[in-house]
């Protein structure tokens, strides 16, 4: 059997201002995500499990956070099909 690479893939992403604890502020609406079906479904299905990046917005002088999941390329076609 051949073995399939996971597809790397963002499954959420939000904008924050410019803040004394950007990761601080940012835990709340990252539990919030977690908790809805979508986020419980990537949770469960991502392989290894999903992580969170924080980069620059040079746009707003903030921070972008974005959730990357690891999905299989079957788990990643019904994502697109039945979240997007």
């Amino acid at each position: 059997m051949i073995e399939e690479k996971p597809i790397e893939c963002i499954v959420h992403s939000f904008r924050m201002g410019d803040v004394e604890d950007p990761d601080l502020y940012a835990a709340q609406p990252l539990w919030e995500w977690q908790e809805t079906k979508q986020g419980k479904w990537i949770m469960k299905h991502s392989k290894p499990t999903p992580m969170w990046v924080r980069k620059m917005d040079e746009a707003s002088f903030g921070f972008k956070y974005e959730i990357h999941a690891y999905l299989s390329p079957k788990n990643y076609t019904y994502y697109e099909l039945r979240f997007k």
